[in-house]
């Protein structure tokens, strides 16, 4: 049971650690197209922009092209990320091209009903032109501050990463009541370390969906790798487990003849 409860908890720090490859250096270094969004005739850098699922969105793209060549879009792409996990992602095929040294403005209007049922709080959210091959040609990034349901995709992984986070204190706490814990301190941390992982996914999770702290990679990854370290610590502090009766020791019970001289 509690290798199970390690295996789930450790699936949400696997997710940050290994979850989506990093852009290429060509790519961050020389990007095709600048973008400036707006959402609702509202900018959405260095902004937080609400997203209603119940209204239809408007977005206007203003792409600016400083190379040499035309530069072609197949579709526009708005998607959030939370944890290198993809939560929502609305793709529009609009064709259009940008001519080079040139400025280009397309407007989009989205129906993003669905994202009720998808994520809920504050999001890292982008917004990419992409080509026919679905590469990126250019992209602007916001935090969103989406107005969906608890119930969706993201409460629920946060509400499943709670219960799982409960058991994994609740197993190791039980181990160390009952004098069950490992003898060596490192194992004992690590018995203690799927919990804090648990638990700083939980934090990052919750301070999302109560729209305090957006789960940014320069937030995320210190909480959860805080946290984990924590409970590591208090697993190696742990005092030793009290010692059980030796397999080797022998009762000695008094001898018949013994009693009957007496």
């Amino acid at each position: 049971m509690g290798r199970v409860i390690a295996a789930g908890v450790a699936l949400g720090l696997c997710a940050i650690l290994l979850g989506s490859p990093p852009a290429s250096a060509d790519d961050v270094a020389d990007p095709r197209l600048d973008l400036t969004v707006t959402l609702d005739d509202r900018p959405i850098a260095n902004a937080t922009v609400m997203i209603d699922p119940a209204k239809q969105l408007e977005l206007t793209v203003t792409a600016t092209n400083s190379g040499g060549t035309t530069v072609k879009v197949r579709s526009v792409r708005v998607s959030g990320v939370a944890l290198a996990l993809t939560f929502f992602a609305y793709d529009t095929t609009a064709p259009f091209e940008v001519p080079a040294h040139s400025r280009v403005t397309r407007t989009f209007v989205l129906d993003m009903a669905d994202l009720s049922g998808q994520a809920i709080g504050l999001l890292p959210s982008t917004v990419e032109l992409l080509d026919v091959r679905r590469g990126t040609l250019g992209e602007a990034t916001t935090v969103a501050d989406i107005r969906g349901s608890f119930w969706s995709v993201y409460g629920a992984f946060g509400l499943a990463m709670l219960v799982l986070t409960v058991l994994a204190w609740l197993t190791a706490l039980l181990a160390l009541a009952r004098h069950r814990l490992p003898a060596n301190r490192w194992r004992r941390g690590l018995r203690f370390l799927p919990a804090g992982f648990g638990t700083g996914l939980v934090a990052v999770v919750s301070l999302s969906v109560l729209r305090l702290v957006p789960p940014e990679p320069a937030i995320e990854i210190p909480v959860v790798l805080g946290a984990a370290a924590i409970a590591f610590l208090l697993g190696y502090l742990t005092p030793h487990p009290a010692p059980g009766p030796s397999g080797d020791e022998t009762v000695r019970f008094p001898d018949a003849t013994e009693e009957f001289n007496r």
